[in-house]
């Protein structure tokens, strides 16, 4: 069955973790472009705010407090979409979080609700929203990472919930192949992007977590999912320097092994010392409301990411730029 994506603008689109981030990124460029958006996440108040800013510039904006690693809570964001707006166009699975910490030393039970949120929170919101989505076609957008196709030491549960989030994505992609649906499935993988993303994780170093560089905007991955959301590509991936570490380790794993044995450890612990609440996001709602994390590195856009959501501006600036040249070699020949 063929798949037929709506225009942004005539689109109700679900967005969990979105009261900070990559998730109120999104939310926020969707409503400027003319999305109805239900914002999912476990902070009320900040939902709220959110919700209230978006209307308040001319936008439409539901919140729904949700905590994803709950079925029933998933179920009722499905609901509550359905009874406001007759359904949804577009689900998008962001709420995700990490634990900077070595393997050994972080406990079973940090470990299993890190699974519970990253994991199993795709899992149900991506369950809940197929019947849906089903009916009325649409997309499914599920947040991966680099860190789906390669791993590093530091945040290494926060690597292997991204590998299966890869896993499940990809068979059930294959699932609604087979099946005819008419639903698009795409897997986004940021590399590190300029979120409250270190301060929202569990840490158990002596010192506070940064993200390695290079280090990229937000926007670039709102852009990638609402590129996602009306044309439903297989795999967007947001920053040169990820994909280009993901396509290092397919040809040469040793090499990735290696610089994360000797570089990424260190990369990812800042200058100063760990704050006394080490806890972050893990069990409880964050400090949100704010899209920009505080990297200590330069924060680029990515002209990769850009270059994969706008072919057709690329294949007009790759001919200017060839026709350009080839002028110049004409009057050098002739100089």
């Amino acid at each position: 069955m063929q798949i037929r994506h709506k225009p942004l603008r005539e689109q109700v689109i679900v967005i969990t973790g979105a009261s900070s981030g990559i998730g109120l990124a999104t939310a926020r460029a969707a409503a400027r472009r003319g999305a109805r958006v239900i914002l999912a996440a476990r902070n009320g108040a900040a939902l709220d705010d959110i919700a209230h800013d978006i209307q308040e510039r001319g936008g439409e904006a539901r919140a729904v407090v949700t905590d994803v690693s709950r079925r029933a809570d998933v179920e009722a964001l499905a609901a509550e979409a359905v009874r406001a707006y007759g359904g949804f166009d577009t689900w998008v699975n962001n709420a995700g979080l990490s634990i900077f910490g070595r393997l050994e030393e972080v406990s079973d039970e940090d470990h299993r609700r890190l699974f519970d949120v990253n994991f199993w929170g795709i899992v149900y919101g991506s369950t809940v929203a197929l019947p849906q989505l089903k009916k009325r076609g649409g997309a499914l957008i599920n947040l991966g990472s680099i860190a789906s196709d390669l791993a590093f030491p530091i945040q290494g549960m926060y690597c292997a919930s991204k590998h299966a989030i890869k896993g499940f994505t990809d068979a059930l992609r294959m699932e609604l192949q087979e099946e005819g649906a008419p639903v698009s499935v795409t897997l986004i993988k940021p590399a590190s992007i300029d979120t409250p993303f270190p301060e929202h994780a569990r840490n158990y170093m002596a010192r506070a977590p940064k993200l390695p560089p290079p280090v990229y905007d937000p926007a670039d991955v709102a852009e990638a999912i609402l590129y996602a959301a009306e044309h439903g590509p297989r795999d967007l991936y947001v920053g040169g320097g990820g994909k280009v570490m993901s396509s290092l380790r397919k040809r040469v794993p040793s090499v990735t092994d290696w610089m994360g044995a000797t570089a990424m450890s260190r990369t990812q612990k800042a200058a100063g010392p760990a704050k006394p609440d080490r806890d972050g996001a893990l069990y409880a709602a964050g400090r949100d409301g704010t899209v920009r994390g505080a990297s200590p590195h330069h924060v680029m856009r990515s002209t990769y990411t850009q270059a994969s959501i706008n072919p057709v501006l690329t294949g007009i600036l790759l001919a200017g730029a060839t026709a350009a040249a080839a002028a110049l070699l004409r009057r050098s020949g002739r100089a």
